[in-house]
């Protein structure tokens, strides 16, 4: 049986490795760039980003796995480079981060507002009030009267660091050891929720998670809300890919001019609950998001949309 010529198994070898090349090319195009968002808890509960991710997964081919965490922890994740982006709301933690250089181009995308809810019988005798210091007041003395108690997620996210703020102003660092009516769950958002349904007790609360759980928490009722200071804004960050080279700062990027892009900010306003819209978006509304805390967005905005 005559052998096959040199030259043909040459060809035959060059034809196989060209298939293969292509190939290999082939799939390297089919794969999905992967991100790392580092997020606050509320984003997840609400339900938002069930909703928004498939959508923006399906425009831009990036693949986008999420890490649940109260804001602090979510930063924190970031500076230590185990995620790209974050998507948090907490003004002196965000600002913090970028001050640093582990973030960079904080711009706002949405709000919504925190309220105080509460026990149907409301014994500290705060509905209706707009100021939530004072209700934290009352709060505090119908506590230390052993008639009330007060669930605090103390978890260094977003939602903890107002409380703080706010028991602050009252001279106050309320602790578990020290106040037997103050609890600290070390939980997020929605078992915060359903610990003060079962305990009927106090606590603070993003107005999106309250709305996704209203149906289940049948001891509670919306108590405070309307203060200023309860304003909920949220900031993507991106990481500063000079501190995390090997992050995927090309995908964060597109992730970050999604959310911000008149069809990402249609779609945060698309979302609603019961016939609520549960974020309010802001990317675009720079006068509203200077208000909110951004008085760099028109500048941030330029920045995005100069990125291809």
């Amino acid at each position: 049986m005559k052998k096959p010529s040199k030259i043909l198994i040459a060809f035959i070898i060059l034809a196989v490795a060209l298939v293969s090349v292509l190939a290999y090319e082939q799939y390297l195009g089919s794969q999905k760039s992967v991100i790392v968002l580092a997020t606050t808890t509320s984003t997840v509960d609400s339900g938002l980003l069930d909703y928004l991710i498939p959508r923006f997964e399906n425009k831009c081919n990036v693949e986008v796995h999420v890490l649940s965490l109260g804001t602090g922890e979510a930063i924190e994740t970031a500076k230590r480079g185990d995620a790209d982006l974050t998507l948090v709301h907490s003004k002196t933690l965000e600002l913090n981060f970028t001050d640093s250089g582990y973030g960079i181009h904080r711009v706002g995308i949405m709000y919504n507002d925190f309220i105080i809810i509460g026990p149907t019988d409301d014994p500290a005798g705060i509905n209706g009030l707009t100021n939530a210091t004072e209700a934290f007041k009352r709060i505090a003395s119908t506590g230390e009267a052993g008639n009330t108690r007060f669930i605090s997620r103390a978890d260094k996210s977003g939602t903890c660091t107002l409380e703080l703020k706010i028991w602050s102003q009252l001279k106050m660092t309320p602790s578990n050891k020290t106040l037997a009516w103050y609890v600290e769950a070390g939980a997020g958002m929605g078992t915060v929720l359903r610990m003060t349904n079962e305990m009927k007790a106090y606590t603070l609360t993003d107005r999106a998670t309250w709305v996704t759980y209203e149906s289940q928490l049948t001891n509670m009722v919306v108590l405070v809300q309307s203060d200023k200071a309860l304003l909920n804004p949220y900031a993507i960050i991106l990481v500063n890919p000079d501190k995390w080279p090997q992050r995927n700062h090309k995908g964060a990027l597109t992730f970050a001019k999604y959310m911000i892009s008149e069809g990402g900010q249609t779609e945060i306003a698309g979302y609603t609950k019961e016939g609520k819209m549960l974020f309010i978006p802001i990317a675009r509304n720079v006068t509203l998001a200077n208000s909110l805390g951004f008085p760099n967005q028109q500048q941030e905005l330029a920045w995005y949309d100069s990125q291809s």
